[in-house]
C-alpha cells in the first residue's frame, strides 16, 4: 500500500493522522462516527465524515458532512474610550472578492490563528504584527463558532484598551506570509456607521463593535447618541 502523506507519513507541514480527527467521539449518544476521509490537505484540511444520526423521532439514518479544519483563532478590538476610537485593519480577502464584494478590501478587527499558542498569547502577537500596538489588560468577550455548518473553527473574542503611547510599531502584518495590512484608527461612531452602510461587512468585526456599543466601553455613549 502506498504511503499517504498526512495519514501514514508526514505531509509538507509534518502532520500525520489527519484522517483520525473525529473518530471515537462519544459525547453525544445520538451520533456514531463511522468513517473519516481526508479529501484535501493544503495549509488547512478538508475531511468527509460518515456518521449515524438518531433523529428526534428515534429513527437512525446515515449522513455525510464535509468539514474544513483551519484551526482555532482569536480576534481583538483595541479601543481608546477617552478619545472614542478603535483600531481596525483593511486587507484584501479573495473569498469575499469572488463572492460579490466590490473590491475584496475588508475592514476587520485584528485576528489570527492560534498556531499552537493559547488565545491570549496569540492575540497579543496578532495585535503587534497587524496593528503595531502593545496590548495591556485584555478582556474576554465571547467564544463563537462562526460558520458551524462547514468550518470547525472556534473564535475567541477579546477587547483591550489602548492609548497612543501603546502604538509601538508600524503594524502591517508579515510580508513573508503575504500580508499587506493597512492600520485604521477610526472614531467609534464612524465604525458603527460603516456597519450600517456596508463598508464593514466582516462578521467577527460586526460582533465586537456591536458588543462595544451594547455592553462594552462605548455603551453609554452609544445609548445617548
Amino acid at each position: 500500500m502506498m504511503a499517504r502523506p498526512g495519514i501514514d507519513t508526514p505531509d509538507h507541514r509534518g502532520r500525520t493522522g489527519l484522517d483520525r480527527d473525529g473518530r471515537g467521539l462519544d459525547r453525544n449518544p445520538d451520533i456514531v462516527v463511522r468513517d473519516v476521509e481526508l479529501t484535501s490537505q493544503g495549509w488547512h484540511v478538508l475531511r468527509r465524515t460518515t456518521f449515524d444520526y438518531r433523529r428526534r423521532d428515534g429513527r437512525w439514518e446515515t449522513q455525510q458532512r464535509e468539514t474544513y479544519d483551519r484551526g482555532n483563532g482569536a480576534v481583538v478590538l483595541p479601543y481608546d474610550a477617552e478619545r472614542g476610537r478603535v483600531l481596525l485593519t483593511r486587507q484584501f480577502r479573495y473569498p469575499a472578492y469572488v463572492n460579490d464584494h466590490p473590491d475584496g478590501m475588508l475592514v476587520e478587527a485584528a485576528a489570527g490563528l492560534l498556531d499552537g499558542d493559547d488565545p491570549l498569547a496569540a492575540i497579543r502577537r496578532e495585535a503587534a504584527e497587524e496593528l503595531g500596538v502593545t496590548l495591556g489588560p485584555i478582556a474576554h468577550v465571547v467564544d463563537a463558532y462562526m460558520s458551524p455548518g462547514s468550518v470547525t473553527e472556534r473564535l475567541h473574542f477579546y477587547a483591550a484598551p489602548y492609548a497612543p503611547a501603546d502604538r509601538t510599531g508600524t503594524g502591517g502584518g508579515l510580508a513573508e506570509e503575504g500580508e499587506d495590512i493597512e492600520v485604521l484608527e477610526l472614531p467609534f461612531t464612524e465604525a458603527l456607521a460603516m456597519i450600517r452602510d456596508g463598508r464593514i461587512a466582516d462578521g467577527k468585526t460586526i460582533l465586537l463593535l456591536q458588543w462595544a456599543a451594547l455592553d462594552g466601553p462605548f455603551a453609554r455613549a452609544a445609548g445617548t447618541g
